[in-house]
């Protein structure tokens, strides 16, 4: 068994097909069951429960499994440190930004890096910020910018914005003139929502809970300038960061102070605290760090 009969055999798991795990390694099906096969005759079990429409890891799997990213993390961080001993200031950084962050928050500092460090790539990948921190967690990021709190065990962070939502209301909607408005005050209304990918989406889902209604949500969308644009056509309420309701037209849309409860949207920059970070993405946190980007450390 090696790395890469490991990588086959996490594959499988993690899609539940033999199929899929196939496609996505770009390898022939009998080639990843050969790999499998082999794997259980040299432990002396079964991995796999294949009687289902979908294979599933047997007890004995889910021990190989736990023990194999260990195994993989591990991997990737000795890969990582003999490239940097090799490429020093060469290489590249995979960063994980939520669609509606990136443009806002990280071009100027993007083009600060890429003067300091021209031969380092970086990789943008555009997912929900709950996607971000699954993937930072995996390895399969380097960092990412994802909403706060995470869990402090697994990553480092740094906070570089401190906000809150706000009520965004068509202007003629009764509630436009108002100066401030209730969570429960909208129970009766229908929202204009984030996709399930952000973390916003149960934020908001869990405190309208809390003060005791389920939203009726009519649409879901991954971009603030839609949500915003539903709103202006009178298609529902939303609810929006401050900082993205300081760029709207306020002759489209009103802006109201949300209150009891405030619901805060804090963002940090996070990455793996058990995972080894490389010479170019130590830079990158470097120079979020000195950078007007960061208001709060940690």
């Amino acid at each position: 068994m090696d790395i890469r009969h490991l990588k086959y055999f996490m594959e499988v798991a993690e899609n539940c097909s033999f199929t899929q795990a196939a496609r996505n390694l770009y390898v022939s099906q009998p080639a990843i069951s050969k790999v499998i096969k082999n794997i259980e005759n040299e432990l002396g079990v079964i991995l796999f429960d294949r009687s289902g429409k979908q294979v599933v890891l047997t007890d004995a799997g889910k021990v190989l499994y736990k023990q194999a990213q260990g195994i993989m993390k591990s991997f990737q961080n000795l890969t990582k440190e003999i490239n940097d001993l090799t490429n020093m200031e060469k290489g590249k950084i995979c960063i994980g930004l939520p669609p509606m962050i990136g443009s806002r928050f990280f071009p100027k500092v993007l083009g600060q890096f890429r003067e300091l460090y021209p031969n380092i790539s970086i990789q943008i990948v555009e997912v929900g910020a709950k996607v971000v921190e699954a993937e930072v967690e995996r390895g399969n990021l380097d960092m990412g910018v994802a909403v706060l709190p995470v869990d402090k065990e697994i990553f480092y962070y740094f906070r570089f914005v401190q906000d809150s939502l706000k009520l965004v209301v068509h202007p003629a909607h009764p509630l436009a003139k108002r100066k401030s408005v209730t969570l429960s005050e909208l129970s009766k209304e229908d929202f204009v929502f984030f996709h399930e990918d952000f973390r916003l989406h149960d934020r908001i889902l869990e405190e309208c809970n809390r003060v005791g209604f389920e939203p009726n949500l009519v649409t879901k969308s991954s971009q603030w300038d839609f949500i915003s644009e539903m709103t202006a056509y009178k298609l529902g309420i939303s609810l929006l960061p401050e900082t993205i309701c300081a760029e709207l037209d306020t002759n489209r849309v009103k802006v109201i102070p949300l209150v009891d409860p405030e619901i805060p949207w804090h963002l940090g920059v996070i990455w793996r605290k058990d995972g080894y970070l490389s010479y170019a993405a130590r830079e990158w946190i470097r120079i979020l760090e000195i950078s007007k980007l960061s208001r709060t450390h940690f």
